[in-house]
C-alpha cells in the first residue's frame, strides 16, 4: 500500500465509524421491545417492626445506629432489602416476585441514594430476574436508572427503568413505581 492510499483509507474508516454510530445517538429512533410497570414496597426495620420489615440498615455512620436512619439526609446508611413486587400499588396484593438488593445514601446535602438490585420474578407470565443499577436523586419526581441485564425470560435484556416514589410513610415505608422499558430483548 502506497503512502497516498493510507490517508484515504483512514478517512474512509473514520467516516464509516462516525456514520454507523450516529444512529445510536438519536434516542427518538428507539422503540422499546418490551414494557413492564411494577411496584415494590419497602418496610425499613426500626427496632419495633421485625414481623413486617422487608429491609434493614446494615451500615451506619459512626454517630448513628442501625434502627433509625441517620440525620443529615441519611448520609452513610447502607440498607439491604428483600421487598415484595406487585402489579399494582396495593401492599396486600399478591406478590409476583421479590426486589432484592441495596441502597446507599451517598450525598450529604440532599436525599440521594445509589441503587443496585434485582427483580426476581416467579409467575406464570414471567420467570427470571432483571438487574438494575444507578443513582436515585430521591427528591426528583421521576428518575431513570439502568437495566443492565437479566436472566430467564429477560435473558440479556437491557434498557431504562423510570422510578417514581408512589407513596411513603415517614422513615419506615415507601413504595416505588418502576416503569421498565427494554430496548434490547433477546
Amino acid at each position: 500500500m502506497g503512502p497516498k492510499r493510507t490517508p484515504i483509507i483512514l478517512l474512509l474508516f473514520m467516516f464509516l465509524t462516525v456514520s454507523s454510530s450516529h444512529k445510536y445517538k438519536n434516542k427518538k429512533n428507539y422503540k422499546p421491545c418490551k414494557n413492564l410497570v411494577l411496584f415494590f414496597h419497602d418496610v425499613v426495620y426500626n427496632g419495633q417492626n421485625a414481623a413486617n420489615a422487608t429491609s434493614a440498615i446494615v451500615g451506619a455512620p459512626e454517630w448513628a445506629n442501625r434502627t433509625i436512619l441517620a440525620s443529615d439526609f441519611h448520609f452513610g446508611n447502607i440498607v439491604v432489602f428483600d421487598d415484595p413486587i406487585t402489579l399494582d400499588n396495593n401492599f396486600h396484593s399478591p406478590s409476583i416476585g421479590r426486589a432484592q438488593g441495596q441502597y446507599i445514601y451517598d450525598t450529604k446535602n440532599t436525599f440521594t441514594a445509589w441503587l443496585a438490585f434485582s427483580f426476581v420474578l416467579n409467575t406464570t407470565d414471567y420467570q427470571g430476574s432483571i438487574q438494575f443499577i444507578g443513582a436515585d436523586p430521591i427528591m426528583i419526581k421521576t428518575r431513570d436508572i439502568s437495566v443492565v441485564g437479566g436472566t430467564g425470560d429477560f435473558f440479556m435484556h437491557r434498557g431504562v427503568a423510570t422510578i417514581m416514589t408512589d407513596a411513603f410513610e415517614g422513615e419506615v415505608y415507601f413504595r416505588l413505581r418502576v416503569d421498565i422499558k427494554f430496548y434490547e430483548c433477546w
